[in-house]
């Protein structure tokens, strides 16, 4: 189990990778997890309050584009004034992403209207697909997705991939800055390409934005990417109402070294499988397996969940990769890990000809047999003998469960292992608003 440092700074950056060790090395045992985290800077610790940042105020701080066709900026005010609910919707998505983007946007210096602009591209719904076959939430196109390296095949499709898609289109929008010298124009050949930008800078109606013949959709991005800064700016003169978003990291990056179908690693991290996806929009088959990409992306609070039942799953339940051959019959191949031929083409982007493989390929299938014995080492789950030893309770502090209490926050307040929490209070889930829980005075 593991412990974060009591309170994260505003712009924390959590990445944790979390590794599945391979074969068991305890006698009948699951293998243990590994985590390791790396954490931006904490700030001077902030006393035992409660009270969080709001990542709107840091938006609104990095705010730098200027409003230069007011016209048709005040046309898309209007119309986000008339429909509240449109943009009310987009920012409840945006709540599992928009702290990693600000703190991307942040670090690379750029407007910090760029983090919004996912609101006009796709609404942050990470499935977005236009029918130019631009994907996800920065709306890549196959081809431009490719240049900046998103993998695009079968099995996961990068430009709905939350990290990698927002590292490619602020490296996109970097690169758009460098060629035009100002980021309206940036913006403008984000939405219509490159050459768009710069046939109508070859008019000669001058360099600025407002100035220049585009086609409609373009001449109104920047405007619009402006109403929605301008009503998140002051969002009670437009009606919307904005919640907070406490400016923290949302989720940590997870890595496994063996394939996962999304409902399994949903249901180890005690999460709805809908949510699940949100953060995982990028795996084609609902499989978590890539030769490139064999990463999901957790809640904060749901990582621990997961290391603690992940630990216990049985390898025999688990799956792994086959190298078929061409021709291979893939009815054979089910038979051999007892499953139906159904099963084998809902887990895998299969290409027959006739009943056999078009060509070779890298299939998942269920592990076959028990876990192999191995002798245990340092790293091993403990023994049996060693989980029977009850530990000698510690000096205790109570505290008294307040709405909106999470397990995770409660830890970080006392600077204590969710497991110490755990350990110590039958009552520990669900919380309950008004219960008391026992808190060790020292972590474990």
């Amino acid at each position: 189990m593991f412990a974060f440092p009591s309170f994260f700074r505003a712009g924390l950056l959590v990445l944790a990778c979390l590794a599945l060790s391979g074969p068991a090395r305890a006698t009948g045992a699951a293998p243990a997890l590994k985590i390791s985290y790396s954490l931006a800077t904490l700030s001077e610790a902030q006393g035992l309050e409660y009270s969080q940042a709001d990542i709107w105020e840091r938006i609104r701080a990095g705010f730098n584009l200027p409003e230069s066709d007011p016209r048709l900026t005040r046309v898309h005010e209007q119309w986000y004034g008339k429909n509240p609910r449109h943009l009310e919707r987009a920012i409840q998505r945006s709540r599992l992403y928009l702290f990693h983007i600000v703190e991307e946007v942040e670090k690379r210096g750029m407007p910090m209207e760029i983090a919004l602009l996912p609101m006009i591209e796709s609404a942050f719904n990470p499935q977005a697909l236009s029918p130019m076959k631009a994907s996800g939430i920065w709306q890549f196109i196959p081809s431009t997705g490719r240049i900046y390296g998103l993998e695009q095949n079968a099995w996961y499709d990068g430009r709905r991939d939350v990290l990698k898609a927002t590292h490619a289109a602020l490296d996109y929008l970097q690169t758009l800055h460098r060629m035009f010298g100002d980021w309206e124009l940036a913006l403008a050949a984000y939405n219509c390409g490159e050459g768009c930008v710069a046939r109508a800078l070859g008019r000669g109606h001058g360099k600025a934005y407002a100035g220049l013949r585009l086609p409609n959709e373009t001449r109104n991005y920047v405007p619009k990417l402006v109403a929605v800064r301008n009503v998140i700016q002051d969002p009670g003169r437009f009606g919307v109402s904005l919640h907070p978003i406490a400016d923290e990291a949302y989720f940590m990056q997870v890595t496994l070294d063996h394939p996962m179908t999304a409902q399994k690693a949903a249901k180890l991290a005690e999460m709805n499988l809908d949510e699940f996806l949100a953060l995982n929009p990028a795996f084609q088959r609902r499989v978590i397996y890539a030769d490139s990409q064999s990463t999901l992306l957790l809640p904060v609070d749901r990582v621990e969940a997961f290391q603690f039942n992940a630990s216990r799953q049985e390898e025999h339940k688990r799956l792994q990769t086959y190298q078929a051959r061409r021709g291979e019959s893939v009815g054979s191949i089910a038979q051999r890990f007892g499953v139906s031929l159904d099963w084998m083409k809902e887990h895998n982007p299969i290409k027959l000809h006739g009943s056999k493989l078009a060509s070779a390929q890298t299939l998942v299938v269920p592990s076959a047999g028990k876990p192999e014995s191995r002798l245990a080492s340092a790293e091993s789950t403990p023994s049996r003998a060693q989980q029977a030893r009850t530990p000698a309770k510690p000096l205790m502090r109570t505290h008294t469960v307040r709405k909106g209490d999470t397990l995770s926050r409660v830890a970080r307040h006392y600077n204590v292992k969710v497991a110490d929490i755990r350990r110590w209070n039958e009552n520990a889930e669900p919380l309950m608003p008004g219960s008391t829980l026992e808190i060790p005075a020292q972590p474990s």
